[in-house]
């Protein structure tokens, strides 16, 4: 009786060390895919975004390249901003430079630097019940319409719309769009028209 005690209780300390062994595993297995806000998928070519892109979002995602340099879609899940333009436009730069598509995922929701960074794919789509936000830049208080059309304080971010595939005079259109659209505490959530107008989505 007791050696049937002493076996059952081996193979029940087996087992809950066995579990304590996957879960630890799989903890494991995703915190190497985490990268931020960035999470490599099991197919090691998809990542899923969801976050601000804050100071660190770059060195996150060269860590990312660095341990899966085939990257081929960014899905975006929830990108409402971005905590350092200068970083983000940094980011979305090489994004596009590194041929990565992006997709707005279903119920998805871009804007403001989010918004710009979806535009660094070399191609771009979007599921269906999703929202794409643009407003006017505000900074050392000043905003986007104190400045003339023309104004070298407007070039980073038409000259970000040209490097990743605009047209110059397309470039030009969405940004000034983007600056009246809606104050810098505000929001304006684009239409399907508009979105087609600009060419957010590639065909």
């Amino acid at each position: 009786m007791n050696l049937k005690k002493s076996i059952t209780s081996f193979f029940l300390l087996a087992l809950i060390l066995l579990a304590c062994s996957n879960s630890d595993e799989s903890e494991n297995t995703t915190s190497i895919r985490t990268f931020g806000i960035f999470k490599v998928l099991e197919d090691d070519i998809t990542v899923e975004m969801n976050g601000e892109v804050t100071s660190s979002s770059l060195s996150n995602f060269n860590q990312l390249e660095l341990a899966f340099p085939n990257i081929k879609t960014i899905n975006i899940k929830n990108c409402d901003g971005s905590s350092d333009d200068v970083v983000n436009l940094q980011l979305s730069q090489k994004v596009h430079q590194k041929g990565i598509n992006t997709h707005l995922m279903n119920n998805g929701l871009i804007a403001s630097g989010g918004t710009d960074f979806f535009l660094a794919g070399v191609k771009r789509t979007k599921g269906s019940n999703t929202k794409i936000g643009v407003h006017s830049w505000a900074g050392d208080n000043e905003v986007a319409t104190d400045f003339p059309v023309g104004h070298a304080n407007h070039l980073p971010y038409i000259n970000y719309y040209v490097s990743v595939g605009f047209t110059q005079q397309l470039a030009e259109d969405f940004y000034y769009f983007t600056i009246k659209a809606a104050e810098a505490e505000s929001m304006h959530w684009m239409t399907e028209a508009e979105i087609n107008q600009y060419g957010l989505i590639t065909p």
